[in-house]
């Protein structure tokens, strides 16, 4: 599937705030819950990764991949600790 160039654009907009914070308790199944709930609610919700919590990007690709497939969404944006997924 394509994604929409307002999707990229909106999703690379610095003043998109982040409102999913991974830290000290990892990816739960809360987490997932919380950005399926914030999902349904609006287009697109940006995840941010506490410093420490991903050793290296193979990590964070990992991580940002397991959201994508379990909240059935398209990442379309990641950058260091930062991702952005899309309701499809």
């Amino acid at each position: 599937m394509k994604i929409p160039d307002w999707v990229i654009l909106s999703a690379k907009d610095p003043d998109l705030k982040s409102t999913v914070r991974l830290g000290r308790n990892g990816l739960t199944d809360s987490i997932i819950e919380e950005i399926k709930t914030q999902l349904s609610a609006r287009t697109l919700v940006k995840i941010r990764l506490n410093r420490g919590f991903a050793i290296d990007s193979e990590q964070r690709e990992k991580i940002f991949s397991h959201l994508e497939e379990s909240t059935m969404s398209t990442l379309v944006f990641s950058r260091g600790n930062v991702a952005v997924l899309w309701r499809s």
